[in-house]
């Protein structure tokens, strides 16, 4: 039969191995939740990049919409000066 000193020991052992056992998955879950934060926060700052650029592109593209308008407004006034056209008679010819 074994000494009370010795199941002592023998527990004490278990007791470490365990924890040991139990810190080893404790660290391996943090790992996980780690590199599941860094992968949302680079998603995000992938997210705020193509947002910016949406606006940006918006912002272009309201500008060359402001452009045609106005280019259309000058091409109408430019033909309502000229109702006929271009006439020009040759010279020296007649």
């Amino acid at each position: 039969m074994a000494s009370r000193a010795a199941n002592f020991k023998k527990a004490a052992i278990k007791a470490a191995a365990t924890a040991r056992k139990w810190a080893a998955a404790a660290a391996r879950e943090a790992d996980r939740l780690l590199a599941e934060a860094r992968k949302r926060v680079k998603e995000e700052q992938r997210q705020r990049r193509l947002k910016a650029a949406l606006r940006r592109t918006g912002k272009v593209m309201r500008a060359a919409g402001r452009a045609a308008i106005v280019a259309g407004i000058a091409a109408g006034i430019a033909a309502a000066r000229k109702p006929g056209g271009r006439k020009s008679r040759k010279r020296g010819r007649r």
